[in-house]
């Protein structure tokens, strides 16, 4: 029998009665399989969410971080999986993460360019995943460089013949396998996965969710929900202080 408190929360977490979650499929190191049957540590995280709450989950999928984001923003889901973003603050609430990620950039065998740090200079052309974790970090650090932004940056890499290609570590490394690419080291951004939340959450119903995404780090949950999906390119972010 649900307690008022629980039941509290879940009137403001989940007011339609089901908590929605939007999952991006794009993201491979967050999600996987179908989108009538989807998979992956951000599953997990949402079946976990409800059932403390009482409730079911219900799941809206997308190829983008920008359409889970949009989802969100528009009420049409009660929670997101995104990475923390200057960008998003305005308009979506984040909790601490629960994971980290890499991004990271590939360029020729015979590029000049040696390091990541050899990136940001005029006349280079980065093909970026529009929308994504990497081109909002890109768009507000580059100097020089210039961003192309298409459906998935090593696509735009390649259809338009651009200097580098930008995405998550275990994605792009395939495909510069694939390519005869290198990846040039170190990564370029370390990529804060969170549970993200409309900004007009109440507080309390903000911090309970803080709260448990903080309890399922420390008690291993995160860890072994990214070990079941085969994501060892991930790490599990530290607590928050």
């Amino acid at each position: 029998m649900p307690t008022n408190r629980q039941t509290d929360l879940a009137a403001a977490l989940a007011p339609t009665g089901t908590l929605r979650a939007a999952i991006n499929l794009g993201n491979p190191v967050l999600a996987q399989g179908r989108t009538d049957d989807p998979r992956g540590v951000t599953v997990d995280l949402t079946r976990e969410i409800a059932r403390r709450l009482g409730i079911e989950a219900a799941f809206s999928c997308h190829q983008a971080a920008r359409e889970s984001f949009e989802d969100l923003v528009n009420y049409r889901t009660d929670i997101a999986f995104l990475a923390i973003e200057p960008a998003r603050a305005a308009q979506v609430r984040f909790t601490a993460p629960y994971a980290i990620i890499e991004a990271v950039y590939a360029t020729a065998a015979d590029s000049a360019l040696e390091t990541a740090d050899d990136v940001d200079h005029p006349g280079i052309r980065i093909g970026v995943k529009e929308g994504s974790a990497y081109d909002l970090f890109l768009t507000r650090s580059l100097q020089h460089a210039e961003l192309v932004r298409g459906e998935e940056g090593s696509a735009i890499f390649d259809a338009d013949r651009l200097d580098v290609a930008a995405g998550l570590r275990t994605p792009l490394t395939g495909f510069a396998a694939e390519h005869g690419l290198r990846i040039l080291e170190p990564a370029f951004q370390q990529i804060r996965q969170s549970v993200a939340s409309p900004i007009g959450l109440p507080d309390d119903a903000a911090a309970y969710l803080a709260g448990v995404i903080e309890e399922l780090k420390s008690t291993g949950f995160v860890a072994e929900a990214l070990r079941r999906s085969g994501r060892d390119d991930a790490q599990v972010a530290p607590p928050s202080s």
